[in-house]
């Protein structure tokens, strides 16, 4: 307990520090946003089960947890049941990964800030339902056609793009740019650009959906607060890789916070209301860290021989069970 109020105070200090800082001006008197960053990092997405409602590391559990994470994230390693796996599971070698080297600035234990136990809450019952009754589905047609498959297998929506925008396992980078009336977010995974109404419009007819939904912010002092509604939806919406069980529906809402609190910081919160598939309202928190390396365009659909190979495997495994 005396280490858990440690730990708390010294983020509560962090956070009070930062409130005396200014984030630079744009020419239109906005708090700047600009610039490339990146969210990657090693806190898990939902609060490991063993650190019960512990809400933050001390700087040496920091250190000892991201150590421990990096060792179990290298997909190179090849002892133990990883070697015995899948060579399907190792396609891409850690080269490719980039779930950064730290835990969020101010060392909490999960992305999933509320409720306090870092988990997100249950599902009500009629979405519940809806769960079992499509993953029952899914284990008997996991490939009929391409709409079966998830959405970031299909190159359509990824969870880096959001909202709310969570980490993948790569390329976590995202550009932000501001005009007068506008602010657009560049995610590189997979090179979609949201661009984010101030100007005070409504949103779009309620009628009209859309993968990413529809984006209105404006400014609370130096935060930029966005919601989004309008959210299309079907049984494979879900929050990208972080969270694979996740799901959705038309009465989905999503309210984002970017606060920047130092020159290479940014904290993005984002609480998801959904009031017919979960039992209450949840929230994230995120630290971006400004990064100097450009974007690079994210090809997902160049060639996607991926999903070829697919619905041709699923074809043979049906004739060869069909034989028997």
């Amino acid at each position: 307990m005396h280490r858990v109020l440690i730990a708390t105070l010294a983020a509560a200090i962090a956070l009070t520090a930062q409130t005396n800082w200014k984030a630079p001006r744009t020419a239109d008197g906005q708090p700047d946003l600009q610039g490339n960053w990146t969210n990657a990092t090693l806190t898990p997405f939902q609060r490991p089960p063993e650190l019960g409602n512990k809400e933050f590391f001390t700087e040496d559990e920091a250190a000892a947890f991201e150590r421990q994470r990096i060792q179990a994230n290298d997909v190179d390693r090849i002892e133990g049941p990883r070697g015995a796996a899948d060579l399907g599971r190792r396609a891409y070698n850690n080269t490719w990964m980039d779930r950064g080297t730290h835990v969020t600035k101010y060392r909490r234990t999960s992305i999933v800030v509320d409720p306090p136990d870092g988990r997100v809450p249950a599902y009500t019952p009629a979405a519940q339902k809806r769960y079992d009754e499509f993953k029952a589905y899914s284990a008997k047609h996991p490939a009929d056609g391409p709409e079966d498959r998830f959405l970031t297998e299909r190159c359509i929506l990824f969870g880096a793009v959001g909202p709310p925008m969570l980490p993948e396992p790569y390329n976590n980078n995202y550009s932000i740019v501001q005009g007068r009336n506008s602010v657009t977010i560049l995610a590189e995974m997979n090179h979609d650009a949201r661009t984010i109404p101030l100007d005070g419009r409504p949103h779009i007819p309620a009628e009209i959906k859309q993968w990413k939904g529809d984006s209105r912010g404006h400014w609370d002092g130096d935060t930029l607060v966005v919601e989004t509604t309008n959210f299309r939806f079907n049984n494979q919406s879900r929050f990208g890789v972080a969270w694979l069980d996740g799901m959705t529906d038309g009465n989905l809402k999503v309210t984002e916070r970017f606060t920047r609190v130092d020159p290479n910081t940014i904290i993005y919160r984002a609480t998801i209301d959904d009031p017919t598939v979960y039992t209450k309202p949840w929230t994230v928190e995120l630290s971006m860290s400004k990064r100097t390396e450009p974007l690079y365009e994210y090809a997902c659909h160049e060639g996607n021989y991926g999903m070829v190979g697919i619905l041709s495997g699923a074809r043979e495994e049906e004739k060869k069970a069909a034989a028997k």
